[in-house]
């Protein structure tokens, strides 16, 4: 089957580089609910046959859209939310940030028992992204779009398919309302056919920033 995972739009945190992954969260600004419009037609000939979203204001605005020019009924669940800044939380600071996104980075690279400072262990986090991705795969659909967030789709790709890994996700964030497309089954594994409209080798040629620090990575929670 096929999980097309889409990041949110812009919100007000993002703008200011803020670590946000309360609930219900803040929701999108005027740039953010332009990009969800614009998912309409950049998905028109994607098949979708059902919606998935978080418990986040953030991505039920972002689906807005989608719902009303496709008439589906949004699903939403728990374990589609944000990485948790723990004690972070709320913070622009370069060692807050820094903190935040060396745990992701570890997690991609396979250590899933550290735990983020204040808040849950990478095995955690990708468990319950997993719970739900098995509940998408018992309905028998064949294309399902997830709306969910930066930090745990790139989590959540690096521990789980074939063809992503800690290189990759340290130097490819995911845009607001970016697409990541993943194909396959959880019995027979995961691969990432398109990240941001590019293939993986098409987006893994053109190379990384001169500055890519954890400190200097553009938020995407």
């Amino acid at each position: 089957m096929r999980l097309i995972l889409i990041r949110h739009g812009q919100t007000p945190a993002n703008v200011k580089g803020i670590l946000e992954s309360t609930v219900p969260g803040p929701g999108l600004t005027a740039l953010g609910s332009q990009q969800a419009d614009q998912l309409v037609d950049a998905l028109r000939d994607v098949p979708i046959d059902a919606l998935y979203v978080s418990t986040m204001l953030r991505t039920h605005l972002t689906a807005a859209p989608l719902v009303a020019a496709r008439g589906l009924t949004p699903v939403e669940r728990p374990g589609l939310r944000e990485v948790s800044a723990g004690d972070v939380e709320g913070n622009n600071d370069e060692a807050s940030i820094h903190q935040y996104v060396s745990t992701l980075f570890a997690w991609c690279g396979g250590d899933l028992d550290l735990r983020m400072p204040g808040g849950q262990t990478g095995r955690e986090v990708i468990a319950r992204f997993d719970e739900v991705v098995t509940e998408i795969e018992s309905l028998g659909h064949d294309s399902v779009a997830v709306v969910s967030h930066g930090a745990i789709i790139r989590a959540w790709c690096a521990v789980r398919t074939g063809n992503i890994d800690l290189d990759f996700v340290t130097d490819h964030y995911v845009t607001n309302t970016g697409v990541v497309v993943v194909d396959g089954s959880s019995a027979d594994g995961w691969e990432v056919t398109s990240w941001l409209g590019q293939s993986v080798s098409e987006a893994a040629a053109q190379g990384v920033s001169a500055d890519h620090s954890p400190a200097s990575e553009p938020l995407d929670d």
